[in-house]
């Protein structure tokens, strides 16, 4: 499925994620610099009543946020992980085998590439596009179960 999207049309695009993939609360987003992978996470975030600020993980490769429901949001950055043996050294195994916990838990992956090995069966694929003829418009690319080919 494709969704084409402005930001102005971001808060309308996390409510329909959510309800749609609401019960797989693994997310990875792919997709070129300055797509809106962190904007979108951080949309997602804001309506699983995260209050804190959300910023990329890229220097931590793990964020983690409390929701108000008292879940936790794990918010991944992959980018400068060379190997799946690196990202275990970094306990992303673990936490990817253990999450989510809750229905008020979540896990967001953002360039997910290196750990597709670790990921469970139930996961939400987002590819982010830049629309080709420009207007800041963007394309969202939704499958599950199977990373995108």
């Amino acid at each position: 499925m494709d969704i084409w999207y402005t930001l102005d049309d971001l808060s309308r695009v996390a409510t329909q994620l959510l309800t749609t993939y609401g019960n797989q609360r693994i997310y990875t987003l792919e997709g070129e610099l300055g797509t809106g992978k962190t904007t979108l996470v951080a949309e997602l975030c804001r309506q699983l009543k995260v209050s804190e600020p959300v910023s990329s993980p890229t220097f931590s490769i793990v964020n983690e946020y409390r929701t108000a429901a008292g879940g936790t949001i794990h918010h991944l950055d992959c980018y400068r992980l060379e190997s799946v043996e690196e990202a275990i050294e970094a306990g992303l195994e673990e936490l990817l085998a253990t999450a989510p916990a809750t229905t008020a838990d979540a896990v967001f992956v953002e360039w997910p590439a290196v750990i597709e090995p670790l990921l469970p069966d139930r996961v939400v694929f987002l590819s982010l596009y830049h629309d080709p003829d420009g207007g800041g418009r963007r394309r969202l690319s939704i499958n599950t179960g199977h990373p995108p080919s």
